[in-house]
């Protein structure tokens, strides 16, 4: 049986091992080591130690004579406070984008560290570079660029589904913050709708307000309402009530999930938006593009989402959820586009009426599937698969058997690829036989972290299962291995580029199951 390493609430460990090396020469493979472990920590130590915690850990070391902690037995002050800061610039550079986004009242840490180390000096003349490090990050999370803050300021982000400008949608992907504004709509119970600009991360207390003060200035809310509350709406009716105090609440709503204020006797009486329960039959602008062009759309735009993913968001989404002091609010959106690339294979298909046309139609997705596979783009690759794989489109035995056998063959290789049998053993084959870049299944590797952290104790009494937290770190750095080379579009842009661009980031999508196949059955009774 495996030994189970346990490791301390301190950093003891990672100096330890520095001692080691650097009293016994060790070969490189042990300083390689102690790299993995200091990483190890910085990836996985908000699970069992809160950052605000941490940097106290650190000022507190560095604060400690040498000789007054046990572990550094042949270190001078100097090499200990050193040791202490390469820690911190670790932390500091593996966090920068979540520090910065935290705001001046947050960010006091490199600047505490910063005094102390000034304080020490004279003392320690070796800590010269350290110091100018320090005040250089301090400039860096308490004085960001100007014209970023400016341009942040005035921009108004677009997401998927919620108030979206074709103009800022043809822009590439940024990686989204708390503190970005967004347009949104929120529906009251009778459809009508006021729109609200708002802070991603605000609370939904914050947007209730913002609701409540359009509203009385609204000439068809002759009063004003009472007590309201925030309910999301699924296109199937389902609903959610969010608490007041619920943040980051846009980047967690579904496909066709859209915003209602209301009263909470108004609760039940909630209907989905009539276009969200109605179809209406038609030729889809899918027949005039090609499956080359729009792979490579999704491609592009896949690699955009993936790449605004914070390797740490993937952490926060499997043990802290909504209590993360960081929101993966980039992931939500790449899972929500992962969704969204399901529903819009089966809402293509089923929307149209000519037999022919359908299986043309079929043809193309398992071309777009097989040219996502190509460019390794493993997320819309099985996204198309899964979507071809909906029991409204897999029913309809007209349709498929329309299709080539070349084709139909060769979607059947694409089935045992999305197997889920032997835990996936053909995709996890496929995917390891793949060098960067390229864009996972995103659902899949949140699916092991989730099994791992179910499976495996965090603590053991005062102790931290630290074979777990390096088997999560381990899974992170896929993550970075699988984006450590930039992707590179090849393809000349046609005349219908941004057509197809447009296209491919606003896809219109029906997400309710009864109603797929309501319209399959119509199709092929």
């Amino acid at each position: 049986m495996q030994c189970c390493v346990l490791y301390s609430r301190h950093l003891r460990v990672y100096h330890t091992m520095r001692v080691y090396c650097h009293r016994f020469n060790c070969v490189p493979r042990v300083l390689v080591t102690a790299e993995i472990l200091l990483d190890d920590f910085m990836l996985t130590h908000p699970i069992f130690l809160a950052s605000d915690k941490f940097q106290q850990v650190l000022l507190q070391q560095f604060g400690l004579e040498a000789r007054q902690v046990e572990g550094w037995p042949s270190w001078d002050g100097a090499e200990k406070k050193q040791a202490v800061l390469s820690v911190a610039f670790r932390y500091l550079d593996t966090y920068r984008e979540l520090l910065q986004e935290e705001g001046d009242g947050c960010n006091s840490f490199p600047k505490d560290l910063y005094l102390c180390a000034v304080q020490d000096l004279s003392r320690f003349p070796e800590l010269v570079e350290d110091v100018l490090k320090l005040q250089r990050w301090t400039e860096i999370l308490h004085n960001p660029a100007e014209e970023d803050k400016d341009s942040r300021k005035k921009q108004v982000r677009p997401l998927f589904r919620h108030f979206r400008r074709i103009d800022a949608c043809l822009q590439p992907r940024e990686a989204f913050r708390g503190s970005d504004e967004i347009f949104c709509r929120v529906y009251t119970p009778d459809h009508s709708y006021v729109t609200i600009r708002s802070r991603l991360s605000c609370r939904v207390g914050e947007i209730l307000a913002l609701v409540r003060e359009k509203l009385q200035y609204s000439e068809d809310q002759p009063t004003q309402p009472a007590n309201l509350i925030l309910v999301a709406v699924t296109s199937a009716g389902e609903k959610a009530v969010f608490r007041p105090s619920d943040e980051a609440v846009f980047t967690t709503l579904g496909v066709n999930t859209h915003l209602f204020a209301c009263e909470p006797s108004e609760l039940e009486s909630l209907m989905p938006l009539p276009e969200e329960i109605h179809w209406s039959p038609g030729d889809s602008k899918l027949h005039d593009m090609s499956a080359e062009e729009v792979a490579n759309q999704l491609v592009v735009f896949d690699w955009e989402l993936f790449s605004c993913v914070h390797e740490v968001e993937f952490v926060s989404y499997v043990f802290h959820g909504e209590e993360a002091r960081w929101r993966p609010l980039n992931l939500e959106l790449v899972l929500q586009r992962c969704s969204e690339v399901q529903h819009w294979v089966a809402t293509e298909i089923l929307q149209c009426q000519s037999l022919p046309k359908r299986v043309q139609l079929l043809r193309k997705f398992i071309k777009i599937a097989a040219l996502s596979k190509q460019q390794q783009d493993l997320l819309s690759f099985l996204a198309v698969v899964l979507g071809l794989d909906n029991p409204a489109v897999s029913r309809l035995r007209l349709t498929w058997e329309g299709l080539p056998g070349k084709f139909r063959k060769q979607f059947q290789q694409f089935e045992s690829i999305a197997d889920p049998s032997r835990n996936h053993k053909s995709y996890r084959d496929l995917l390891a036989s793949l060098r960067a870049p390229l864009i996972p299944f995103t659902p899949l590797l949140l699916k092991d972290l989730t099994f791992l952290h179910e499976s495996c104790k965090t603590f053991h009494g005062e102790l931290v299962n630290f074979e777990k937290m390096h088997k999560v770190a381990e899974m992170v750095r896929s993550i970075r291995r699988y984006r450590s080379a930039q992707l590179v579009m090849e393809a000349e842009p046609s005349p219908s580029h941004l057509q197809t661009k447009a296209y491919v980031r606003q896809l219109q999508v029906i997400d309710n199951q009864n109603l797929l196949f309501e319209m399959s059955c119509k199709l092929e009774p």
